[in-house]
């Protein structure tokens, strides 16, 4: 699932693929950006900025979302991705293709004014601006919040989606609908956030306990009916739309 260490790890292959070299394909497949072409054009960076993307390129800035099933796949061009319509965007530079993939956002927009798709969000818990006081405020400033509806909410901090907002509930023994103002020290909260994906930025295997052997990595998230790790209670779950919840019953209040 696409979280905020994902998308710094994707920008990251994507700055080695692409940055410093000129597009000898671009192939957008948007009906509202089709026609744009910025072939002859320079990468010029790759950034993150929480769970969105930006490639600027001469005057443009693709800016994309991975949303829940999103991703981008850097291949040779002698290998090239095969998901067919669920393409939106091919990039080549030389021997080398980005294909977008079940992107959930997708535009073409000015560069000198790309910041303000994300110009809502927090601090960013991977990026220069983070600031764990700010994120901290902002975690507290609507008390009767449920917790893990708060730590969902990138204003508050960017970066945060699914499996770490349940395993933050876990680790700070909070139940997902507990009240945000029962977590007595918020800094601590936003500073363990931090931690946990600054940890995993680099890594395709993600991992909150420590542990990166395969069923053992994370604490709550994924793991229905089977033992807790701490207590040996059954994790238990529950789907609200398209979030799925997991917490130990014991270990958590």
């Amino acid at each position: 699932m696409p979280e905020g260490d994902t998308v710094f790890h994707t920008a990251a292959k994507l700055r080695e693929a692409l940055q410093g070299k000129a597009l000898t394909r671009c192939d957008v497949r948007v009906p509202r950006y089709a026609t744009v072409d910025l072939t002859g054009e320079r990468v010029d960076e790759v950034v993150s900025r929480g769970k969105h993307l930006f490639i600027r390129v001469g005057r443009a800035s693709i800016h994309s979302h991975l949303k829940m099933d999103g991703s981008w796949w850097v291949t040779s061009i002698d290998r090239p991705s095969h998901a067919g319509h669920r393409i939106r965007i091919i990039l080549e530079a030389g021997d080398v293709q980005a294909a977008g993939i079940d992107l959930g956002v997708l535009e073409i927009l000015e560069r000198a004014d790309d910041e303000d798709a994300v110009a809502h969000l927090g601090p960013d818990l991977l990026g220069p601006d983070w600031d764990p006081h700010i994120a901290a405020a902002n975690l507290a400033a609507d008390p009767d919040r449920p917790l893990a509806e708060t730590l969902l909410d990138q204003r508050v901090m960017a970066g945060v989606g699914n499996v770490y907002c349940n395993e933050l509930c876990f680790l700070f023994g909070r139940l997902p609908t507990t009240p945000v103002g029962a977590v007595k020290d918020p800094l601590r909260l936003a500073q363990r956030a931090r931690d946990m994906l600054w940890l995993n930025r680099s890594r395709s295997n993600r991992t909150t306990t420590g542990d990166t052997r395969r069923g053992r990595q994370l604490w709550v998230y994924g793991r229905s009916a089977e033992p807790c790790r701490r207590c040996g209670t059954a994790i238990e779950t529950d789907r609200t739309g398209d979030r799925v919840t997991f917490w130990c019953p014991n270990c958590q209040t």
